[in-house]
């Protein structure tokens, strides 16, 4: 069984993994872990002048799903609400995108498939 530090260690680390590969496909990094009502954003990105919240979700290998499968209609509730907070505390009013990246593999060897605008918030 893995202990919830180790797990919370192995996603940290998969979330700084997925936001090079996001930065080295010309997004800007604004903020990572912001914990919001109701929920939380692992990264919050800049593509141009729009604000991308991405969803980072991890699984060893397929065999129980794909990652992308993880981003349930209750999922994007929660993180719609969260992105909302986070806007409403930041004073921000901007155009705006969900993206999910699915990572499978074991860290730093890792695969990713990145989906721009997975849900709409409206």
């Amino acid at each position: 069984m893995t202990h919830p530090a180790d797990a919370r260690a192995r996603g940290a680390i998969i979330e700084r993994l997925a936001a090079d590969w996001l930065m080295a496909r010309g997004l800007v990094l604004e903020a990572a872990n912001q914990h919001a009502k109701g929920g939380e954003l692992d990264l919050v990105m800049r593509d141009g002048e729009t604000l991308v919240f991405v969803e980072v979700r991890h699984r060893k290998n397929a065999r129980h799903g794909h990652p992308l499968e993880t981003v349930t209609a209750t999922k994007q509730r929660r993180l719609i609400q969260a992105a909302r907070f986070y806007l409403y505390r930041n004073g921000l009013s901007c155009a705006c995108r969900f993206d999910v990246l699915a990572a499978t593999g074991h860290p730093p060897e890792l695969e990713f498939e990145w989906i721009p605008g997975a849900f709409e918030a409206f």
